[in-house]
């Protein structure tokens, strides 16, 4: 939920990338903190299992400036893949106030980007929240693979609630930044909305990021 401090002029909103594992969570936010402006970010705290998976959760607080009067800061995090680690997906979802799913273009894992969003779709129920009123984003990752599936294919097959999407290579950084313009563009929208402001917030923060 985002978290307004009127008395430090403080909006704090939290930003959760799900999806199956290895497909380019991680990944997504070490681009982020490597090629942000240093004096944008904070520390990134990442706990992987001996595999170098996720285990917990990475967190990378992003701080985009002053917008409309208001120091605007966007916290990330990752979740695991794995679906043995449900029950910490499960929290770090918690008080989500958007979502970029991120899934892996490679053929064999069609089934694993539909159970992997079905989970989120629980995930969020179970959280009190509904897929339908939080913002998301689906992130086509690894569109070089030599046998990646088509966008079309993609979008058939998993993104059966009609998300807005891009298309990403994670690993050099292509369609990384697009991805967290487009989320943080919508629940900024979407907290304007609330507020009754005008656009001018969302056009600033866009500017701000990379």
């Amino acid at each position: 939920m985002v978290q307004i401090n009127f008395a430090s002029r403080e909006v704090n909103c939290k930003i959760v990338y799900y999806g199956p594992g290895r497909s380019g969570k991680t990944t997504n936010l070490e681009v982020v903190h490597n090629k942000a402006p240093k004096d944008s970010i904070g520390e990134m705290v990442s706990i992987a299992t001996e595999q170098d998976r996720t285990l917990y959760f990475d967190f990378l607080p992003l701080n985009l400036g002053s917008v409309a009067g208001m120091t605007t800061k966007f916290q990330l995090y990752t979740v695991p893949g794995q679906v043995y680690y449900d029950a910490t997906r499960k929290l770090v979802l918690q008080g989500s106030d958007g979502i970029v799913f991120v899934a892996d273009s490679h053929p064999d894992m069609i089934q694993e980007n539909i159970d992997s969003l079905n989970n989120l779709i629980v995930n969020l129920r179970e959280n009190g929240l509904n897929i339908d009123d939080i913002p998301c984003v689906i992130q086509w990752n690894k569109r070089d693979l030599p046998n990646a599936l088509t966008v079309e294919q993609l979008e058939e097959s998993v993104n059966f609630k009609k998300f807005p999407t891009t298309e990403a290579i994670a690993v050099t950084g292509e369609g990384v930044f697009p991805t967290l313009k487009k989320i943080a563009s919508l629940v900024i929208k979407k907290l304007n909305r609330r507020g009754g402001r005008s656009e001018e917030h969302t056009s600033e923060l866009q500017s701000r990021i990379t």
